[in-house]
C-alpha cells in the first residue's frame, strides 16, 4: 500500500471519531497525502466550532459562566476542525525527511503537501519558497539575518516589536506614525525618495495593526516600495486570521504570521516569498536538515554545502504537527469561505463600536480617524459602521478615571471576559495614540497603586497628567458567538456606570482580586 493511498485510512479514523462530512477535495497545488477530518460546515453567519467554546470558569462574586475568550490577537484558540486533523495524523507520527520506515515517509509527505498547502493558500507565485518557522517574531528574525550587506530597513513606529527589533545589522529608518492611509503612502514615499539605488532596502509593514485592527495600504505601500528600488515584507499575523491575503494581488516580497492566530497553536510560523535573499544568506540554525553534504577538510576543518531550499533554514527535527495544523486551518478558513468570514465578523465590530460608543468617557483608540465617540443613537450607529469597513477584530480603548488593567481585571474576575491591557508590544504606537511620549520606556500592567475600596476605581499611573497610559484590546474572529461581545459591552457599561463589585490590589505587576 503507498503512502498516498494509506492517508484515506487515516482521515477515515478522523471520521469515525467525530462527527464529520466527507472531506472536499484537496485545492490546487497540495497533495492528497494530507490525512484531514472534513470540516463541520456552520450555518451561515455561526461561528466556527473552536475549542474551549464550552469552558466555564468561576466568577469572584460566586458563581460560573463560560468564558469568553476576546484575546484572539494574543492567541486565538483552535479550530476543532485542527484538533481532529492532528488527532487524526497523531499515531502516524514519524520523523520527517530522514526516515526509511513507513511512518517517516508519510510525514515526510505530509509535511512538504502542508508547505504546498499553505504556497496555494498566500496565492504566492510559482517560484516563491515557503518556510517553516515558530512565529512571525521568528520569522522577521530569519528575513533579519537573510539581508544582504549594507541593507537599508524601513519601518514605521506603529509595528508590533516583532516587526519593529530584528534590523539590529542593517541600518534602519524609524517613520512616524500615520494618521490616515495616504499619509502613510506619502511618508514612505518620502523616506524612499532620492536614496541610492544600489543599496539594497527593505520596507516592513503590517497589514493590520495589533492595537487598533486597522487595515493598512499594503497594495500601494508595496507598489511605493518597488517604485524606489526596495523590497517589502508584510507583517500579516493579524490579517491572515482575518481577510485572504494574496502575495500576487498584494505584490508583496515576504509575508509573514502565526500559526497560533490562525487557529493553529502548535508552535509554528511561516516566512513565504522570494528565494534569492534566503537562499544567499547563511542557514538561520546550523545543523542537520539545513546541510546537504558535510566532509573533513586535511586541515581538520569541515566543508559544508548547504541546501537552496527552504531546508536551508529549518534546521533540527520539524514541528511537522505544528506544520500540519497551520495547513489544516488554511483548509478549514478556505473552505467555511472568507466572504461569510469577513460579513460576520463587521457585524461583531460593529456591536463593539456601536456599545463603547455609548458608554461616557470610552475614547477607542485609532490611527486613521473614527476615534471619538458619538452621543446620538444615529451618529453612533453611523460612525460604529464607518469604522468596520477599515478594520478587523482587534479594537483598543481607554475609559476616563479608569486604568486600564483595573478594568480588564474586574471584566475577567467578574464577569468571565478574557482580553488584554498594556501595551500590546507596541509601546511607541500606544504612547503615541495616547497622547504620551512615543520615546518614552514603556511597561505593561497595574500601576503601585490600585483601589482597596470594592467598586473604587483605580488610580492612574502617576506619568500622563491623570491618564492612565495603557489601554484594553478586545479582538475576536472566527469563532466567536455574539454573545461573548454582547456580554463584554454590557459588562464595559455596568462596570462605568456602577463600579466594581469587588476590591483589587497589584500582584506581580498585575491587576488581581483582592482575597
Amino acid at each position: 500500500m503507498s503512502v498516498r493511498l494509506h492517508t484515506t485510512e487515516i482521515a477515515a479514523t478522523a471520521t469515525a471519531t467525530a462527527t464529520f462530512t466527507s472531506a472536499p477535495a484537496p485545492a490546487s497545488g497540495t497533495s492528497s497525502a494530507a490525512p484531514t477530518a472534513a470540516a463541520e460546515v456552520p450555518r451561515r453567519g455561526a461561528p466556527l466550532p473552536v475549542l474551549g467554546r464550552d469552558v466555564t470558569v468561576p466568577l469572584v462574586t460566586g458563581g460560573e459562566v463560560t468564558y469568553a475568550a476576546l484575546d484572539y490577537a494574543a492567541s486565538a484558540p483552535a479550530l476543532q476542525r485542527v484538533w481532529d486533523d492532528v488527532a487524526a495524523y497523531a499515531p502516524y507520527y514519524g520523523s520527517v525527511h530522514r526516515g526509511a520506515g513507513y511512518l517517516s515517509q508519510l510525514s515526510t509527505d505530509l509535511f512538504e503537501s502542508s508547505r504546498a498547502t499553505v504556497h496555494a493558500f498566500l496565492d504566492c507565485r510559482e517560484d516563491d519558497q515557503v518556510v517553516f518557522t515558530r512565529s512571525t517574531t521568528d520569522s522577521l528574525n530569519l528575513l533579519a539575518g537573510a539581508l544582504p550587506d549594507g541593507c537599508e530597513v524601513f519601518v514605521f513606529e506603529t509595528e508590533h516589536h516583532a516587526s519593529l527589533l530584528p534590523w539590529t545589522n542593517a541600518r534602519v529608518t524609524y517613520l512616524d506614525a500615520p494618521r490616515t492611509p495616504q499619509q502613510a503612502v506619502r511618508t514612505l514615499e518620502s523616506a524612499l525618495a532620492g536614496r541610492d539605488l544600489s543599496v539594497p532596502a527593505l520596507v516592513c509593514v503590517t497589514g493590520a495593526s495589533n492595537v487598533t485592527g486597522e487595515l493598512w495600504p499594503v497594495r500601494e505601500l508595496a507598489a511605493a516600495s518597488h517604485a524606489h528600488g526596495a523590497r517589502i515584507v508584510l507583517d500579516a499575523a493579524q490579517l491572515v486570521p482575518h481577510h485572504p491575503v494574496s502575495v500576487r494581488d498584494l505584490d508583496v516580497d515576504w509575508v509573514a504570521f502565526s500559526g497560533h492566530k490562525l487557529y493553529a497553536p502548535f508552535g509554528s510560523g511561516v516566512l513565504a516569498g522570494r528565494t534569492d535573499w534566503l537562499r544567499d544568506a547563511e542557514p538561520y540554525l546550523a545543523g542537520g536538515g539545513a546541510s546537504r553534504t558535510v566532509a573533513r577538510r586535511a586541515d581538520g576543518g569541515v566543508d559544508v554545502e548547504w541546501h537552496t531550499s527552504a531546508a536551508r533554514h529549518e534546521a533540527g527535527s520539524p514541528n511537522v504537527i505544528g506544520v500540519y495544523a497551520i495547513a489544516s486551518a488554511c483548509r478549514a478558513l478556505t473552505e467555511a469561505g472568507f466572504d461569510a468570514l469577513v460579513d460576520r465578523e463587521r457585524h461583531l465590530v460593529e456591536k463593539v463600536l456601536t456599545g463603547l460608543a455609548e458608554v461616557p468617557g470610552v475614547r477607542v483608540l485609532s490611527l486613521f480617524g473614527g476615534d471619538t465617540p458619538a452621543r446620538s443613537e444615529g451618529d453612533t450607529r453611523a460612525r460604529a459602521a464607518a469604522g468596520t469597513a477599515g478594520r478587523v477584530g482587534v479594537v483598543s480603548f481607554v475609559v476616563d478615571g479608569w486604568n486600564s488593567s483595573h478594568l480588564a481585571a474586574a471584566l475577567s474576575a467578574e464577569y468571565g471576559i478574557g482580553v488584554r491591557d498594556g501595551l500590546f508590544c507596541a509601546h511607541p504606537l500606544v504612547r503615541t495614540l495616547l497622547g504620551g511620549d512615543p520615546g518614552q520606556p514603556g511597561e505593561c500592567g497595574a500601576p503601585e497603586a490600585v483601589p482597596g475600596e470594592r467598586g473604587e476605581a483605580a488610580a492612574p499611573a502617576a506619568e500622563g497628567a491623570g491618564r492612565p497610559l495603557n489601554a484594553i484590546r478586545v479582538s475576536f474572529g472566527a469563532g466567536t458567538p455574539d454573545e461573548h461581545v454582547e456580554r463584554f459591552v454590557r459588562a464595559v457599561k455596568e462596570l462605568v456606570r456602577d463600579g466594581a463589585r469587588w476590591s483589587y490590589r497589584t500582584e506581580d505587576g498585575r491587576c488581581v482580586p483582592a482575597v
